[in-house]
């Protein structure tokens, strides 16, 4: 009898827990104070200008890739690459200038006369320099022919300037430019190899060719003089196209021969 009451009564408390309404908590939130929230940071709005500065653009297409860290251009004011080359005004677009074979260019501000660019109303030059890739070596190693006519000279040029490069023919200096810009050769005048020995014979106005898989060029000798062999001012880098050549002066190790030959164009 108390197993049937104690049932019923356990029975009766389930059915009014079951009948009992569920309801949700009430709650409220209040809203924030004025100023918890700072103005947003992205600004799609482009203000490229026509008039005086020109090119004044800080949205994202704006945004330029930085050069790699110590590269030639990795001091060059406004250099770099284009990070939305896509979204940029096609009237800019369309002068901006790129230096190198593609690979890995460097972005420029349209040029102004004088191989020039403008910022902020000020002018300044912008040197060139084309990097030697992969892509430019010919079978063989070499990366290029030069030719002198005027001292019958048809030499491979190959990557580095150390003897064993200079055993097989001239030597492309690492640090300058294989293309645009100012493109440094040495060679050997005598011993092993002599493919310079008559460098210093040439004349002003005597052409220079190199051909190399981005084409081939023309310079015309501007210069031909006695440097100390520690004076590397010649490898600097350029605003035009140049060749300078390089080679030892007999028996005397403290001079090397300079020439130097600009583009024909």
């Amino acid at each position: 009898m108390k197993k049937t009451i104690y049932s019923l009564c356990a029975a009766c408390c389930l059915l009014a827990a079951l009948a009992t309404p569920a309801s949700a908590l009430d709650y409220t939130v209040d809203a924030p104070e004025a100023g918890l929230f700072g103005t947003p940071t992205s600004d799609d709005t482009q203000y490229i200008t026509r008039d005086e500065p020109v090119n004044i653009d800080r949205s994202k297409t704006a945004a330029v890739i930085p050069p790699a860290f110590g590269s030639p251009t990795s001091y060059t004011l406004n250099s770099g690459t284009l990070l939305t080359p896509n979204l940029v005004d096609q009237d800019w677009a369309a002068q901006v200038t790129v230096s190198g074979n593609g690979t890995g260019a460097v972005v420029m501000p349209p040029a102004l006369s004088g191989g020039a660019v403008s910022s902020g109303g000020s002018s300044f030059a912008v040197t060139q320099y084309t990097e030697v890739t992969d892509d430019l070596y010919y079978f063989g190693g070499y990366l290029g022919t030069l030719k002198i006519p005027a001292i019958g000279l048809s030499v491979k040029v190959y990557q580095g300037t150390g003897s064993a490069t200079l055993a097989k023919g001239a030597g492309h200096f690492p640090d300058t430019s294989i293309w645009d810009g100012n493109c440094c050769i040495a060679g050997h005048n005598r011993g092993v190899r002599d493919d310079f020995g008559d460098l210093h014979t040439l004349e002003l106005g005597d052409t220079v060719t190199w051909i190399t898989k981005l084409g081939t060029r023309t310079y015309e000798v501007v210069s031909v003089q006695k440097v100390l062999e520690t004076d590397d001012s010649g490898t600097a880098s350029t605003t035009d196209n140049r060749m300078t050549l390089y080679t030892c002066v007999r028996d005397q190790r403290e001079y090397r021969w300079q020439v130097q030959a600009v583009e024909v164009k």
